[in-house]
């Protein structure tokens, strides 16, 4: 007898795939390791800034605000001269603290978002994901510097059509940008780890009205640190917006400033914020 054909292996190294097919055949490899983090950090953000170009009424509100600090109390004290400010127009000095206050403001107030996303089942949804927590955190506290960002634009036009005297050298601009993301990103992580804390948005929304007026108060935003009494200075030196505000100043308007400083505390603010909230997260979502 003549012996039968060989018949071809399954799975044989010589069958060729159209390369149109090869991404539905052998699945694209997983990112890995630190690759994974920016990019989840990146989708997280462009989720946040989703909502807000859905309802931009909150920009608007926020800007009435800023607006009124800089048209009465610094037109008003730029008149009476009360406050030393090295020479310069109260006006001028106000401006970069009214920034960060504007920015704060909208930061202090972010763990209500995640603490409504724990009650719509979002927050639930988001940790059964591969995304790691602190992609999670660090997203929403990018996507809060973004919008304290736009925020920022708007009080620097406020300022600017007041007669604020700022520069408009990219450079500098691009270290206040990177200023107002660093700050709001730690104001929006201190509010997110509240949120962890006490569980609750009443309680929440009262805890952040109890803390943002002392926290602005205890910087140097309207008011230079050497005339507050000594205990005030002290809250000042351990107070993060006192370093952004002096960031700040100094990019926009030349004052002197410790930069390497205030970068420095703004970052390991961040950093310290986006590690705390990250390990509430998932008391949160209980």
């Amino acid at each position: 007898m003549s012996e039968a054909p060989a018949v071809p292996r399954p799975g044989s190294a010589d069958v060729v795939h159209p390369a149109g097919l090869d991404l539905l055949v052998v699945p694209p490899r997983a990112r890995t390791g630190w690759r994974v983090l920016p990019a989840r950090v990146g989708a997280m953000c462009a989720v946040e800034l989703q909502k807000l170009r859905h309802d931009r009424t909150e920009l608007y509100t926020r800007a009435v605000q800023p607006a009124l600090w800089l048209l009465i109390f610094g037109e008003t004290f730029t008149r009476i001269k009360a406050i030393p400010t090295g020479g310069i127009p109260y006006l001028d000095y106000l401006a970069p603290g009214i920034i960060a206050q504007s920015a704060m403001f909208i930061a202090i107030f972010y763990g209500i978002m995640i603490i409504w996303e724990r009650d719509a089942g979002i927050l639930t949804k988001l940790l059964v994901t591969p995304t790691p927590r602190s992609a999670l955190i660090t997203g929403k506290a990018f996507a809060a510097g973004v919008k304290a960002l736009i925020q920022a634009l708007v009080v620097v036009v406020i300022a600017a059509l007041l007669g604020v005297a700022m520069t408009w050298n990219p450079l500098r601009l691009l270290g206040v940008a990177v200023a107002v993301v660093l700050g709001s990103a730690f104001f929006s992580c201190l509010s997110m780890t509240i949120a962890g804390i006490v569980l609750t948005r009443d309680r929440l929304m009262g805890i952040g009205q109890a803390i943002t007026m002392p926290l602005f108060f205890g910087s140097n935003a309207l008011y230079p640190v050497a005339v507050m009494p000594g205990w005030l200075q002290a809250v000042s030196k351990i107070n993060p917006l006192s370093y952004q505000v002096d960031a700040l100043r100094g990019l926009l308007l030349g004052t002197h400033a410790h930069l390497a400083l205030d970068y420095g505390v703004l970052v390991v603010a961040a950093a310290l914020g986006i590690l705390s909230a990250s390990s509430l997260l998932g008391r949160l979502a209980r």
